[in-house]
């Protein structure tokens, strides 16, 4: 019997050839907006996360601010300041801990190499901080546990910075002068995303220990770490806890201490990513039902084309429900073949296109935080399944229809 009624439903297409391709036509536009919105709106939030990680996304930064609360004997006013004893108390107290290091930043520091001098920032850290902020020597090594505690005068420089020393210039091994003190070049860092004014790829790192013969390093400028896990929440509680315990301010008290959290703002990204993909979801599936509208229209002109024909099988003996199983195989044969058309049109266009302007059109190097339109089985379990609905709910009354006529007033009609 579903041989049969395939059979019917395909005459039926041949007869009206033209009416049948433009349908399909319409069912394959609206299936092919869906999955390419949807892929659209996936890719975001991959692109998203993209950016996130070539930064490091597990990872949280703590800088000393002063306190605006009293707590217990402590004033409000009190400048807060990081210092070794506070490296190791986070080391022993935040949970899931991978990384942590001290930094020290000379912002305005004058950096030479043979007759080129340029103000270059300079910062002071220990070797966790290639872990933690994905730093990835280009050419050459990040300095290592022996090179800090040697307080050895090494450097490693970012991209931009070593196209403003060296030009062309191979830079490993050659010297260069941080505030008059001379520096051994040992790396070069690979290009990092950089926007507008953004000195990220101007930066020069050197060791934590080292630093101290250019400025003084009793307080810290800031402690970078990062953790195993999940519970980015519960990481910075414990930091925040943690300082608060030993300098004396109320944890809550958000300016005695600012962290940045990068999994917190990752998160906030992912809930309009979500968003997003379902306002997308939602716009090709309006696409789509306007595909259905036509399908409906087409349907009932062909019911009221084959009045008679209805008539004639309801008086050799055919029931409602074979009637109305006819039409509506009819509608599911327009709408999978529209489908499976729309889906190849979709994956054709995904391909053509690649990846779709977004971060790089504000950032350098930032290719990696474009859009790609991959369509992946999620989205096309998704469509296929907007797809059936749209199509048996576009058939169905039709159907219903052509099932419902009278026999009498089917001969009868002309």
């Amino acid at each position: 019997m579903f041989r049969d009624l395939l059979d019917e439903a395909y005459g039926a297409m041949r007869h009206n050839r033209r009416r049948a391709m433009l349908t399909m036509l319409g069912m394959a536009w609206g299936i092919a907006t869906v999955i390419l919105l949807m892929a659209y709106g996936a890719g975001f939030g991959t692109a998203i996360e993209h950016i996130f990680d070539s930064f490091g996304s597990k990872v949280i930064g703590v800088f000393p601010g002063v306190s605006t609360q009293q707590a217990g004997g402590a004033k409000a006013g009190v400048k807060v300041r990081l210092e070794r004893v506070d490296v190791d108390r986070l080391t022993n107290t935040v949970p899931n801990l991978k990384h942590i290091t001290p930094e020290m930043y000379l912002r305005t520091t004058a950096v030479d190499y043979g007759a080129r001098s340029f103000p270059l920032p300079v910062t002071g850290t220990e070797p966790p901080a290639a872990d933690i902020r994905k730093l990835v020597p280009a050419m050459g090594r990040f300095f290592n546990q022996q090179d800090n505690q040697q307080r050895a005068r090494v450097a490693v420089i970012g991209s931009e910075a070593r196209t403003k020393l060296f030009s062309g210039q191979f830079p490993v091994g050659e010297s260069i002068r941080i505030n008059g003190v001379s520096f051994e070049v040992i790396g070069v860092l690979e290009p990092k995303m950089q926007e507008g004014d953004d000195d990220i790829n101007r930066q020069i790192y050197i060791p934590f220990n080292t630093t101290s013969d250019l400025t003084d390093t009793k307080y810290f400028d800031a402690i970078w770490l990062d953790y195993e896990g999940l519970a980015y929440e519960d990481v910075e509680s414990s930091v925040r806890n943690s300082l608060a315990t030993f300098h004396q301010f109320k944890p809550d008290d958000k300016r005695a201490v600012f962290i940045f959290n990068a999994m917190r703002r990752l998160q906030m990204f992912h809930i309009i990513s979500l968003g997003l993909q379902i306002l997308m979801t939602f716009v090709g599936t309006l696409t789509l039902g306007i595909g259905g509208v036509g399908l409906m229209n087409i349907m009932l002109v062909s019911v009221q084309q084959r009045t008679r024909e209805i008539g004639v099988l309801k008086a050799l003996g055919a029931k409602k429900k074979q009637i109305l199983f006819q039409f509506l195989a009819e509608a599911l044969v327009i709408t999978f073949a529209g489908g499976v058309a729309g889906i190849v049109f979709a994956f054709i266009v995904s391909k053509g296109i690649g990846s779709i302007t977004l971060y790089s059109a504000l950032a350098k190097y930032g290719e990696a935080g474009d859009i790609v339109l991959a369509i992946n089985p999620i989205h096309l379990l998704v469509a296929t399944f907007i797809l059936i609905f749209v199509g048996i709910i576009s058939g169905m009354l039709p159907a219903i229809r052509a099932a419902r006529l009278s026999p009498i007033e089917a001969l009868r009609y002309e």
